[in-house]
């Protein structure tokens, strides 16, 4: 399957890089007008980093009924894809998610939140907030491994990607220049400024940038209040719950907030959206990712409004339910799409510094 990609996104890119018309509308245009011919690092490096915008199908001359039939986008799409599916260790689980990421999600979410449910039978006698309803040592032992042996799988899959494109060490200036790409979603203003016509053909927009900006920061907000709650729990005996005023409830509410926004506005986005432009049979899969993710921001932000009551038994488990089904789907879902971006960004920032 990858080689069957990267041949049609070979063909694809020798037109384009033939014709030239669009140079300016993404970094894709100048990294591929740097090449003559195109090997299989440099199509992989193209696709991810592509950010699948779509403003040069909508530019394009060639497209159908063309005899030449480009839609680079697609191209991209399934080669970006694939080359996930070809790094993604374990591989035998790449291709999992693809297939039914919707009712996977939805089982792993109602199989979890049943399990948090009896395990709440195990509460301690005494304890506070939601350590009232699940011991902290419980919560531990179970998302410490969830969270850091997908990032572990993750890693082995961007360094076989790096390693392919032929990435050197990352030097700090890259790192830089790909970290203020990716935060300001550059790839998405279009060449001219106004935005990408992602959801529309004839109109310009900033919308999906936004978006993205939008589920990027909420997710690390998110992240962040995470990150201070532990702290403040081991470093100064500081212990939930906290009080609104206070570092992981600021950065936590601000986050969710962000995220479900983000997240409910990229969903419609993508329903209004071409699906042949993309991958269509992944279409499902995309969508349950971005539905997982905003019902992470949700599920939390109902949690915090029911701080207090009874609620809590019963939204806490759910709510934990879909944060570990979050982290275990990381390397095989569409959020394995951040970290090879990120990577594209750094090797194409190392690229133009060599150049």
């Amino acid at each position: 399957m990858f080689d069957e990609t990267l041949q049609e996104a070979r063909r694809q890119a020798e037109i384009c890089n033939a014709c030239r018309y669009c140079e300016g509308y993404c970094a894709v245009f100048p990294a591929m007008f740097e090449h003559r011919s195109f090997d299989d690092a440099d199509l992989t490096q193209l696709a991810n980093l592509c950010h699948n915008c779509r403003g040069c199908y909508y530019a394009c001359q060639y497209t159908e009924p063309h005899e030449f039939a480009l839609n680079l986008p697609q191209a991209l799409a399934e080669t970006r894809q694939a080359s996930w599916q070809e790094f993604a260790w374990p591989r035998a689980f790449a291709p999992v998610f693809e297939r039914a990421g919707l009712a996977i999600a939805a089982g792993l979410v109602v199989g979890f939140a049943l399990l948090f449910w009896l395990a709440a039978a195990l509460r301690p006698a005494s304890g506070e907030g939601f350590y009232a309803v699940m011991s902290h040592g419980l919560m531990v032992a179970i998302f410490a491994p969830a969270f850091l042996l997908p990032l572990a799988a993750m890693a082995v899959s961007v360094r076989r990607y790096w390693r392919f494109v032929g990435g050197g060490r990352p030097a700090i200036s890259a790192l830089w220049q790909a970290t203020r790409a990716a935060g300001a979603m550059t790839n998405l203003a279009g060449g001219h400024g106004e935005g990408c016509n992602f959801e529309d053909e004839d109109r310009y927009s900033n919308l999906r940038r936004y978006l993205h900006q939008a589920t990027l920061y909420g997710f690390l907000l998110c992240f962040a209040a995470t990150t201070a709650g532990t702290i403040m729990h081991y470093g100064f005996a500081l212990k939930a719950p906290y009080a609104f005023f206070s570092l992981p409830k600021l950065l936590g509410v601000t986050g969710g907030i962000l995220l479900c926004a983000g997240t409910a506005g990229l969903a419609w986005l993508k329903m209004g959206a071409r699906a042949d432009l993309g991958v269509a049979r992944l279409w499902g899969g995309e969508m349950a990712f971005v539905v997982l993710l905003f019902s992470v921001s949700f599920t939390g932000l109902l949690l915090y409004a029911a701080t207090g009551s009874s609620d809590v038994r019963v939204l806490l488990p759910l709510h934990l339910a879909t944060v570990l089904t979050f982290f275990l789907l990381i390397p095989y879902s569409k959020m394995a799409h951040g970290f090879y971006r990120m990577a594209a960004l750094m090797q194409d920032a190392a690229q133009k510094g060599r150049a």
